[in-house]
């Protein structure tokens, strides 16, 4: 039987006059992988901050295992080189060995905060916490600032882990592959699934669907009695006050309201002609680190790209050429006339604290034109990105930061793009936001570019994909990301086939001599052995990584599995490469 780490009884929280969470109870359970999901503002960072001991509570209980661990790592971690000072030498191993596995340099951890990016910060961050080998590992948003490579590698490493995980994330893809247990947080109560991301999903509808049918019930029943209540006073005499005593509970009842998630907003955009943008020939430098080079595309009319790649690649600078913010090295950028931008960008979200919110949003605009002769209000606008009536007339200073994010996109929609440009979008986002926003791009009817880490966002928006892999080396690929990565994985080999004997065919000769001719016997021996020689080492490989991940090895064998893995992995690749030489010809 499982044994818990964390029992929540009665937790209750406040911020001035309202509740953010009222008399919830849980448990976390050694080994438990937890994924809490919530609306922005609901609490969900602060309940997390709660149990790590950062912020107080306002009633209720917190019963934690006798000498747990736990390891918190901040939704905006801050590093304080404080909190290195003193750390066991055991610790210290532990720390340089994520700082590895994460691609930091201790040069690079070394430096003042306000020299490292977002993704620098956020893997050290993970690093240090990591590095404690807690027993109950709180995560808030861990994937924020993190490359798709990084995310990646997290998430295998957290689907093997035999440390109990409480999270929140709005990364779909990671929630849905670590965890299994969903909380959901709704109107300051809390539902447990006992499932992944999927599972919830569809548990949460068929709880809906039960509540809407119990709702419409109790509203027919409600009808009945509120005449009887209504009838003369002798109707209602003394004996029937437990009548009365029911019908005002039946009225909370049939009173309820499900916030209705599934909003369809859709918007015309305005006219845009056939001409979007043509790059013809465009370099980019950052000193010796290539972002573009002779780069060529022509953007179609109602085209979806998705922008992939590591940090650093050169994806946002991309954009900001395109928008005329960055200026390139060479070549030309021609963009069409009837070309409007609306761009999202990661740091261009400015707002006044004493500015109310639907304030924010009549500034840009009363009205805001949906293409097919409706007009949405500014507030009616709001409201199908969440913000109820009440929420729309308090001040800015009191949003989550989700909830300025959320404000933000609204700002950018409402100026009635026809292009638009979302560098990082999901970032804070809640998760029924990104389904009404997923929702409201896929019918927008106009052009778009997303930059973004979110890979089940990808998946339901683009059309196809640019993947940067540095140094100027750009892909076009026709699909969204995880079909790239399938293409990768299964395809991979063929196309390095296919490249080499691309090369062979443009012998001088004209002709591909090696391709009529058949492996020797020597050969056939060797590419033999080769497959066998793959299998082990990729086994060895599989194995060296779920020890690194298990975090019951010793420092010792971590040192020496460290040294190991690169090594093995080179062969590994030599092996491959040998492999497919003769695999043309077998």
């Amino acid at each position: 039987m499982a044994k818990p780490y964390l029992e929540i009884q009665g937790l209750t929280k406040r911020i001035g006059h309202r509740v953010l969470f009222e008399n919830i109870s849980f448990t976390v359970n050694e080994r438990e992988h937890i994924g809490l999901i919530a609306k922005n503002g609901t609490g969900k960072s602060t309940l997390l901050s709660i149990i790590a001991g950062k912020e107080g509570d306002d009633g209720g209980k917190m019963i934690f295992r006798n000498d747990l661990k736990v390891g918190y790592l901040e939704q905006t971690p801050t590093l304080n080189s404080a909190e290195i000072e003193g750390k066991s030498d055991e610790w210290q191993q532990h720390y340089k060995q994520f700082l590895t596995l994460m691609k930091i340099t201790e040069e690079e951890a070394q430096r003042p905060e306000s020299q490292l990016s977002g993704g620098q910060v956020k893997r050290i961050a993970l690093a240090r916490v990591l590095a404690g080998e807690p027993d109950l590992l709180i995560l808030d948003e861990p994937t924020n600032h993190l490359d798709l490579q990084m995310i990646e590698w997290l998430e295998n490493m957290l689907s093997r882990s035999t440390m109990a995980i409480l999270m929140v994330t709005h990364d779909r893809y990671f929630l849905d592959r670590i965890c299994s247990s969903i909380i959901e947080m709704d109107n300051s109560r809390i539902y447990t699934y006992k499932g992944n991301y999927s599972y919830y999903l569809e548990k949460r509808q068929e709880r809906i669907d039960n509540m809407n049918a119990e709702i419409a019930r109790a509203n027919n029943l409600y009808r009945t009695e509120l005449e009887w209540m209504r009838s003369t006073p002798c109707a209602r005499s003394s004996k029937a006050r437990y009548r009365i005593e029911s019908f005002y509970e039946l009225e909370k009842r049939a009173k309820q309201r499900i916030e209705e998630r599934n909003v369809r907003l859709e918007m015309g955009g305005t006219y845009i002609g056939n001409k979007i943008f043509v790059m013809t020939d465009v370099c980019k430098t950052f000193g010796d680190r290539i972002i573009l080079k002779d780069f060529n595309y022509n953007f179609a009319r109602y085209e979806k790209l998705g922008i992939v790649g590591n940090n650093g690649t050169g994806k946002s600078t991309f954009v900001k050429m395109l928008l005329g913010l960055e200026p390139h090295d060479s070549g030309t950028i021609d963009i069409g006339e009837t070309v409007r931008f609306g761009y999202y960008s990661q740091q261009g979200m400015q707002f006044r604290d004493d500015q109310k919110v639907i304030d924010a949003v009549r500034d840009i605009a009363e009205y805001v034109d949906m293409g097919n002769g409706e007009k949405l209000s500014a507030g009616q606008f709001l409201q199908h990105f969440l913000f109820t009536p009440e929420e729309q007339y308090s001040y800015i200073y009191k949003l989550s930061g989700g909830e300025r994010r959320r404000l933000y996109l609204c700002t950018v929609l409402m100026k009635a793009p026809n292009f638009l440009i979302l560098d990082e979008p999901t970032n804070d986002l809640d998760i029924v936001t990104l389904q009404i926003l997923e929702d409201y791009l896929k019918n927008f009817r106009g052009c778009l570019i997303i930059v973004s880490h979110d890979r089940y966002f990808m998946d339901r928006v683009v059309d196809h994909t640019l993947v940067f892999h540095g140094n100027g080396d750009i892909q076009d690929f026709p699909g969204s990301y995880s079909q790239y990565r399938d293409w990768k994985e299964q395809n991979g080999k063929a196309q390095a086939t296919e490249s080499t004997s691309v090369k062979e065919e443009k012998k001088p000769d004209g002709r591909n001599q090696n391709r009529t001719r058949r492996l020797t016997f020597k050969e056939r021996q060797e590419f033999k052995q080769l497959e066998q020689d793959i299998a082990t080492l990729e086994a060895e490989k599989q194995q060296i990584e779920a020890a690194l991940c298990g975090g019951t090895t010793s420092v010792e064998e971590i040192t020496q599995m460290s040294k190991r893995l690169p090594l093995l992995s080179e062969e590994l690749e030599e092996k491959e490469m040998r492999w497919l030489e003769l695999s043309e010809f077998a």
